[in-house]
Parts: structure tokens; C-alpha cells; sequence
């Protein structure tokens, strides 16, 4: 073989390195088998000077939404003296998908967009300044923690769209990491598991992993394991309802729950958020479900009402501000078009799904929680026929439409789009044969579109639920609103971001340029708008706005 033949074949033998792509396009070669013993030996270094501080050793698993903060505010904690306590190592799985965040948190910069300032600021701080915090791929760091803190994804996949009982807790994910902690950690370290997870999940899966690993490796000590649920919220306040808010704790023994309360106690400020300590892991996992499933409840009781005002003339919005005087219902909220977030539509499921499959009943106890959920989840279905129907009252099939989408996000003023009630919006109009355009001020990529075949999970994206799906991955996201507006048959307004509150419906019609449908999911509009919409030639409707027919003959009263 000559030497070109020679050249060619090893080069086509060669496999081509694996990279991870940042959101911003950035490429990162993901890590080969030599890098490991020298990421490992930087690490072993920068812990015996942290050490020689004075500093506890913190490790964080997985850099996620939550973990990345987390990692931060820990890194960030100080004590009495002003003193830095926590040396903080980010751990993060090397692969093609999230690998990118580990060199961007070493840059001081944070791996997510957020609308809290303080969230760039803090972990640029930590990583730049204070040297307080690194990120690493290898697993090998968990050796040298004095705690590890598990923010690892536990997810509730479904297998039908509004049937919430046929899902199950994704725990593989959870389970490989706490495999991964218990065969490298020190059986002196506390591992606390931040995750919401299935009632059980701690004292039943998670602990009989590290025990099992605990006597491979003939350590006879056992486990300190605890488990403390965030209640973070995206948002302009995300840093604070980390470290500055309420917490719940417990541990699988005594002393794990004496650690755990030390380590919070340390790094959360629970002078002004006291610490509520229960006595079982369960009860805390526990609480954590009865609280978003309360919360959904709600949500989903106010659906048929929502459904009543549209049929009987009621404005929904003004009832629920005329209800919300008395202190004990000032919780009600109006729904929207369904409930998003990473909370919400999963955890009553995993409390479902924990009582036969962790607990072991074969009975079915449960009627109102997996209720809520199934109708969270498909409430946003009923936006596509108002779109529809409002559009046949002008004359349009929806079918031959240009539709645009206001939010993308799952609430206002926040870029985060899982579980967003617009995707359902964005695939039954997709599928109704419309052509649908978002706008979103807050995001940057719609990935449930744009990543549809793996993202959320390979197999579980709600692309399979409709028909139509494939062109939706070419949907991008603008920003430029005046543009978006441009030429649109219909405006879906569906969620409460601040510049969708300041719309003025004069500037609207301007930049449309036509009469168009205007559908209002989140009680946006108020009367006034309303009758100018209306004066403009233009069709408006509302989920829950049932009065809209009554501004309607005011308006063609001669």
C-alpha cells in the first residue's frame, strides 16, 4: 500500500472527536481518556490548598438549573468573620449534550440565561475573585468531598398526554449517580440529595445503593444520607429562593440529620428562613409532592370555571380579584393556558407512582392529584379552538392562517420552556394546518421544538401526540416583536411577560397592519383594550373572559 493509500485509510479510521455545542454556538471537544489523571491532580491540588484554609470540601452533582446556583451560593457562604467556609467543585457528565458547562462556569460564567442579575454576578464572584468554585467531568472529585450535593434529574415521563397514571419516575439518571457517590465518596462525607423525588426514594432506592457499595468496599460505617428539597423559582428573585428562603430536612439516622442541619444551617440564611427538620427522609420527599400537587390543584380546579365564565357571559378575572379580598382565598390564581415548570405537571405523578411501585399497594387511593395534572395538562389544547373560532368569525380558515405565538416561556418574565402550555398551543395549531411564528423577550432557543427528537428525553417528546410535527424544528424564536407582528392573521397573547402587558392595541394594529384575531390566555387585555381591539375590526377572545360578547354589542350599539 503506497503512502497516500496509506494516509487515507488511517484517516478514515480515525473517529472524529465529540464535541459538546454551547446555546451560543461554541464548540468543546469533549474529554479523551488521558485528560482524567491530569483533571484529577488539578483537582487533588486546589483541595489541599482549599483544605489548608480552613475550607470544607463541597461537591455538586449535576449543573443543571438548580445545581449551577446551588454550587454558587454554597461557594459564596461565609462565616461570622466574613471567612469563605465551602471550597465548591461543579460535577458535570462529559457528554455531547451538557458538557459545554463545565468550561463556561470555569470562564466565571453561568451556563444558563437568567432574568436575576445576581445569578452571573455571584458565580463570576466565585469562580473569579474568591476562587471558591470549579467544574469538573470526572467523578473522581467525589473522593475528596467532605458533602455531596445531588442535583441529579429525576424526572416523570408520561405515556399519554392527559392520563398522568400510565407515566412512571424516570430514576435511572439518580440512580447511576448515587451508585457513582457511594463506590468513590468517603464514608465520613454526608450526601444530601437536593432532587424532588418519589416518596421513598431515600431511605428505599438510594440508601440500599450506598449500603450495598458501603460493604463492597468492606466499609462497615453507615451511610450519612439526608435529603433537603429546594423551592427554586426562575425568575428576578432565582439566587434568593435558594439561599434565602424556607427549608425542609431530614436525615436516614441521627447523625445525617445532625450534618445536614450543620451544613445548612452554614451556607442557606436561616436566620431570617428558619430550617424545618421532620423526622424521616419520606416525610420531607413527602412534603415536597403534597406541595406542588396543592398548588396544581388549584390551578385545575379553576379550569371549569374558567370553561363557565366563556359560556355565560363572566369575566373570570374579576371574580377571581373579587374572591382573593378574603385572606383565606387570596391564594386563588388564574391558570392560564395550563401549567408549566419543571414542578408542577410531574410531581403529584411521583407520588402516584411511589405509593405502588416503592411502597408496594396495588390499591388506587389517589383521585384528585392525578386529576389536576391531567387537566393542567391539556387545558392549553382549548387555546387552539378559540384561535380557530375566532378566526372563523373573520371569515379565515385556520388551516391557511399565520398565527403568532406571545411567550414561549412557562411564565412571565422567565426564559425557562419546560412544560410550557405554549408548546400544546404551538403543535395542535401545527397540526390544524396553521403556520404558527413565536416571539419570546426571554428566550433564545425553543428546544421541545427546535430538539424535539431528544429533547426532553429520546422517545418522550409531545411531537408524538400530533400530527404535523416535523417542520416545527425549524421554528426559531425572534425577538424583534415589531417584526414578528408584521402580517400576522392571529396573536395568541399567552403569557404574562411585561412587555406583552404594555401592548398597545393602536401600535399592535400599526405593525399588523390588517384587522386581526387577538386571543388573550393569561387575562392580559382589560376593557378598555378590549373595546379597542374590537372598535379596530379586530375578533377578541379569552379563556375565562366570557364577557367579551357584552363589550361586543356595547361596541355595535348604534
Amino acid at each position: 500500500m503506497n503512502k497516500t493509500a496509506s494516509a487515507k485509510h488511517s484517516h478514515s479510521a480515525s473517529p472524529a472527536p465529540q464535541v459538546a455545542i454551547s446555546p451560543e454556538g461554541e464548540r468543546f471537544p469533549l474529554p479523551v481518556a488521558e485528560d482524567y489523571a491530569n483533571e484529577f491532580a488539578r483537582l487533588q491540588e486546589l483541595a489541599a490548598r482549599q483544605r489548608a484554609e480552613g475550607r470544607e470540601i463541597v461537591v455538586v452533582v449535576g449543573l443543571g438549573f438548580v445545581g449551577a446556583v446551588m454550587a454558587a451560593v454554597v461557594a459564596d457562604a461565609k462565616d461570622a468573620q466574613g471567612r469563605h467556609t465551602k471550597f465548591v467543585i461543579g460535577m458535570q457528565r462529559p457528554s455531547p449534550r451538557s458538557f459545554w458547562k463545565i468550561p463556561l462556569i470555569n470562564r466565571g460564567v453561568a451556563p444558563m440565561k437568567s432574568e436575576d442579575p445576581e445569578v452571573d454576578e455571584l458565580i463570576r464572584r466565585c469562580v473569579l475573585e474568591h476562587h471558591t468554585l470549579v467544574a469538573t467531568y470526572t467523578e473522581e472529585a467525589l473522593k475528596l468531598a467532605d458533602v455531596v450535593v445531588v442535583d441529579v434529574q429525576c424526572d416523570y415521563l408520561k405515556h399519554d398526554l392527559g392520563n398522568v397514571r400510565t407515566g412512571f419516575a424516570d430514576m435511572a439518571a439518580l440512580e447511576a449517580s448515587m451508585e457513582t457517590i457511594a463506590r468513590h465518596v468517603s464514608p465520613q462525607a454526608l450526601v444530601l440529595i437536593e432532587t424532588t423525588v418519589a416518596p421513598g426514594t431515600t431511605e428505599q432506592i438510594a440508601y440500599p445503593i450506598m449500603v450495598k457499595a458501603f460493604r463492597e468496599r468492606s466499609l462497615c460505617s453507615a451511610p450519612l444520607l439526608a435529603h433537603s428539597y429546594e423551592r427554586v423559582m426562575p425568575g428576578r428573585h432565582y439566587v434568593a429562593s435558594i439561599r434565602d428562603f424556607w427549608r425542609v430536612c431530614s436525615g436516614v439516622n441521627e447523625e445525617a440529620k445532625q450534618r445536614v442541619v450543620k451544613f445548612l444551617n452554614e451556607v442557606l440564611n436561616t436566620r431570617d428562613f428558619p430550617l424545618t427538620v421532620l423526622d424521616r427522609p419520606v416525610e420531607s420527599e413527602t412534603a415536597k409532592i403534597i406541595e406542588n400537587s396543592y398548588r396544581a390543584t388549584i390551578l385545575a380546579f379553576l379550569d371549569e370555571w374558567s370553561q363557565f365564565a366563556e359560556r355565560n357571559g363572566v369575566d373570570l378575572r374579576k371574580v377571581i380579584d373579587a374572591v382573593r379580598v378574603r385572606p383565606t382565598h387570596s391564594n386563588l390564581i388564574f391558570p392560564g393556558p395550563g401549567i408549566g415548570g419543571y414542578c408542577l405537571p410531574k410531581d403529584g405523578g411521583l407520588g402516584v407512582w411511589a405509593y405502588k411501585h416503592i411502597f408496594g399497594w396495588s390499591d388506587d387511593i389517589f383521585k384528585i392529584t392525578p386529576q389536576a395534572i391531567d387537566i393542567n395538562d391539556t387545558r392549553s389544547l382549548h387555546v387552539a379552538e378559540l384561535v380557530r373560532d375566532a378566526l372563523r368569525n373573520m371569515g379565515k380558515p385556520v388551516a391557511v392562517a399565520e398565527v403568532l405565538l406571545l411567550g414561549a416561556s412557562y411564565r412571565e418574565d422567565v426564559g425557562d420552556t419546560r412544560y410550557s402550555g405554549s408548546e400544546l398551543i404551538v403543535r395542535k395549531l401545527t397540526e390544524m394546518g396553521a403556520s404558527v411564528r413565536a416571539h419570546d423577550p426571554y428566550v433564545d432557543h425553543w428546544w421541545e421544538l427546535e430538539a424535539q427528537d431528544t429533547y426532553p428525553t429520546p422517545g418522550f417528546s409531545k411531537a408524538r401526540f400530533f400530527d404535523r410535527q416535523e417542520k416545527l424544528k425549524d421554528l426559531r424564536v425572534t425577538n424583534d416583536l415589531d417584526a414578528a407582528l408584521k402580517g400576522a392573521d392571529a396573536i395568541v397573547l399567552a403569557v404574562r411577560h411585561a412587555p406583552y402587558l404594555k401592548l398597545d392595541p393602536d401600535a399592535v394594529f400599526r405593525s399588523v397592519g390588517k384587522p386581526f384575531a387577538i386571543i388573550d390566555c393569561f387575562c392580559i387585555l382589560d376593557d378598555r383594550k378590549i373595546k379597542r381591539y374590537l372598535e379596530l375590526g379586530c375578533e377578541v377572545k379569552g379563556m375565562g373572559r366570557g364577557h367579551i360578547r357584552r363589550l361586543k354589542d356595547e361596541i355595535r350599539k348604534p
